[in-house]
């Protein structure tokens, strides 16, 4: 197996490379998936300039808000770890409308938030349009294991030790939940130590 390191930036502008060098003519779904101490939103956040800055239209949108309603999710208790991997995310909803609409003759018409988990109400928030050529940058943790269709996937990837050690103490009821995810993505990077990242395989 091919270990390949990389600076942050280096990183990214692999992963530019890979996104932009899809069709122009329809929109380019990709996957960040990651524990949350990888924060897969923030490498999300990173790839959006250099994309538009390549004239690819960019819509930004996390899994956390397409999560259900707090009587779903919580049905077990606020800490049960398979009710976190099996039942939190509204996939479907996250199906229908955001990944859906960008299926080869698709719409275009994306919901970028269905629920607001803070306040337990639907986000109300209006349709946008992501024009062909454009990039979905979905960020969420446990997304590849549930038939997402996309054009890319990038899993970032903690060894347990770390995902122990960097998940906080209130939180690691959730550690379970990831210990048969090993995900088959399109791109895997080692980010134990995020300052070095290494790419499993390579991105080309």
């Amino acid at each position: 197996m091919r270990i390949q390191p990389l600076t942050p930036d280096a990183l990214v502008a692999e992963l530019v490379e890979r996104i932009d060098a899809f069709p122009k003519d329809t929109w380019t779904r990709v996957l960040v998936d990651g524990a949350p101490p990888t924060r897969p939103g923030a490498l999300a956040d990173t790839l959006t300039d250099p994309l538009k800055a390549r004239g690819r239209p960019v819509l930004r949108v996390s899994a956390r808000d397409f999560l259900r309603p707090a009587s779903i999710r919580l049905e077990h208790g606020r800490t049960d770890p398979e009710s976190f991997r099996t039942t939190w995310l509204d996939a479907n909803g996250l199906l229908r409308e955001v990944l859906a609409p960008l299926d080869p003759g698709g719409t275009g018409k994306v919901l970028p938030t269905l629920w607001d988990a803070d306040r337990d109400r639907a986000s109300r928030a209006d349709y946008v349009t992501l024009p062909p050529g454009g990039v979905l940058l979905l960020d969420g943790t446990l997304l590849l294991d549930k038939w997402l269709p996309a054009e890319l996937t990038v899993h970032l990837w903690l060894s347990p030790p770390a995902l122990h050690r960097q998940t906080p103490e209130d939180e690691r009821w959730t550690l379970p939940a990831y210990d048969d995810y090993e995900p088959q993505a399109d791109v895997t990077v080692r980010y134990d130590h995020p300052t070095r990242p290494a790419l499993v395989g390579t991105v080309g």
